[in-house]
């Protein structure tokens, strides 16, 4: 239990760093963060499932580029639901899934 605290702590800190890093990135504040860490989970855990299946022919095709569109989708969509969180554009939205996967890793790696 300390450790998916500790996880969910330092992913939000590390996700209110990117968006201020990161141009066309807006985050609020840190409480922000960590909502939008919520909100990311619930929709990579309920939405992703549906899209990489209904996707899984273009993923094929692709070898597995689409997979980053599906990631996209989903920070878009985490967009829309928050008032406190923004990304414009396509691009903007591409990198800051790169990113956040990468710094999800490293916590991981770090914490387990």
């Amino acid at each position: 239990m300390v450790k998916l605290l500790i996880k969910f702590i330092l992913t939000a800190v590390l996700t209110y760093g990117l968006a201020k890093v990161l141009p066309n990135v807006h985050l609020t504040d840190v409480s922000s963060a960590a909502i939008l860490v919520v909100v990311m989970g619930l929709l990579n855990a309920t939405v992703k499932p549906v899209l990489k299946l209904i996707g899984f022919p273009i993923t094929v095709l692709t070898l597995g580029l689409f997979l980053l569109v599906i990631n996209v989708i989903i920070v878009k969509l985490a967009d829309y639901l928050m008032s406190s969180f923004s990304v414009e554009g396509f691009l903007s939205a591409l990198i800051f899934s790169i990113a956040l996967s990468l710094v999800t890793s490293v916590v991981d790696m770090i914490v387990d």
